[in-house]
C-alpha cells in the first residue's frame, strides 16, 4: 500500500500507554545526575561554609585569587589578612577557599627574604 509504512505497522491497533517501566530510564538518568552532581557541590558548599564559620586569628588561609595570608582581624563579612611584613589587604571572607596547616605563611615569606638577599 505505501512505500515508507509497511501493512502490518499500518495496521496495527494505537500504542498502549507505557506505565511504570516507561518511566524508570528518565528516573535513573535524574539519579545519575543528582548523585553525579547536585549531591557532592552541596556538600563542598556545606564544607566551605563550616570553614568559613571557623575562621580565627591567626589562621593561614589562600584566597581564591590565590593570595596566601595570615587572618589579623576579622568581622562579619570581611577578613583583613597580613600578606608579607607590614603589608596588609581585606577580602571578603567568602573569597576564603581554603585554610593552610600553619607554619606555611611563615616558610613561604621566609623563602622569599632569603631569595631577594
Amino acid at each position: 500500500m505505501s512505500f515508507f509504512i509497511s501493512d502490518a505497522l499500518a495496521a496495527a491497533p494505537a500504542a498502549a500507554q507505557p506505565g511504570i517501566e516507561g518511566m524508570l530510564f528518565p528516573l535513573g538518568i535524574l539519579a545519575f545526575f543528582y548523585f553525579l552532581f547536585l549531591r557532592p557541590q552541596s556538600k563542598r558548599t556545606k564544607e566551605k561554609k563550616q570553614m568559613i564559620a571557623s575562621l580565627g586569628k591567626g589562621v593561614e588561609v589562600v584566597t581564591s585569587g590565590g593570595i596566601l595570608g595570615k587572618i589579623v582581624d576579622l568581622d562579619d563579612n570581611f577578613v583583613k589578612l597580613e600578606v608579607s611584613e607590614n603589608s596588609f589587604i581585606q577580602v571578603q571572607r567568602q573569597s576564603i577557599e581554603s585554610m593552610m596547616p600553619k607554619g606555611t605563611y611563615k616558610a613561604i615569606t621566609k623563602k622569599v627574604t632569603i631569595n631577594k638577599a
